[in-house]
């Protein structure tokens, strides 16, 4: 059975306040608050979510700025047909979008899909041991500055900036000592990863480190087998 690509997109929304409601389509997303609040609405519930709060979703949903507006981090994953199109937010002319990064995955059918959106603190100064994940995603830093070495190649992230991670290649990540370092991370991991950690130490000297960073876990949610 061969190999099934999806493209994974990370948008910045910014919502002004008291303009019109914003329309997405189908499909599976998650997003997370970076200020301000939103009210999400589908054909069977409505959810409100306060700065710093977020979720995964699948179906259409409505968006609705709260009182101040919302500066929103919005990842799509989108399917062969749809990655060349736009997804820029369309309904509401007052609002602003901009890609931040996207990446194609090559994803095995013969698992089911976990989409899972979360946060990962560290103290000043604090490491995450060269480690590998159960499976691909992109990261963007909200606040101080984090370093990943792999593949030979190392990188410096600073706040709204982003990266892609395949999951099973290693990472070293050191963080910088002047202040703590905080990062949101929308993954696709194997179903069976549901409620458990995909973090993996690959280095043997590691495995008695001291783990230096948090993990919150906003939302998780099963993917149809399509995707």
């Amino acid at each position: 059975m061969a190999m099934v690509t999806r493209t994974l997109m990370l948008h910045e929304d910014v919502i002004p306040p008291d303009t019109q409601p914003v329309y997405l389509h189908g499909g599976p997303r998650a997003i997370y608050v970076r200020d301000g609040s939103v009210h999400l609405d589908s054909d069977t519930a409505s959810q409100y979510l306060s700065e710093a709060n977020g979720m995964v979703t699948t179906g259409q949903i409505t968006v609705r700025g709260g009182a101040s507006g919302a500066r929103l981090w919005r990842w799509d994953l989108v399917e062969p047909e749809f990655a060349d199109r736009p997804h820029t937010l369309h309904s509401a002319p007052a609002t602003t979008s901009e890609l931040k990064m996207q990446a194609e995955y090559d994803l095995d059918p013969r698992f089911g899909l976990l989409m899972r959106l979360d946060r990962v603190t560290f103290p000043p100064g604090g490491t995450a041991w060269t480690h590998q994940h159960q499976g691909p995603g992109i990261r963007i830093c909200q606040n101080g500055e984090i370093t990943i070495d792999t593949e030979g190649v190392s990188t410096t992230y600073r706040s709204g900036e982003a990266w892609s991670e395949m999951g099973v290649i290693p990472v070293l990540a050191p963080t910088t000592p002047k202040n703590s370092t905080t990062f949101i991370r929308c993954f696709l991991l194997p179903a069976h990863n549901r409620g458990a950690s995909s973090f993996r130490l690959v280095l043997p000297e590691d495995r008695d480190k001291y783990n230096t960073q948090s993990y919150h876990v906003f939302s998780e949610r099963m993917l149809d087998s399509v995707y």
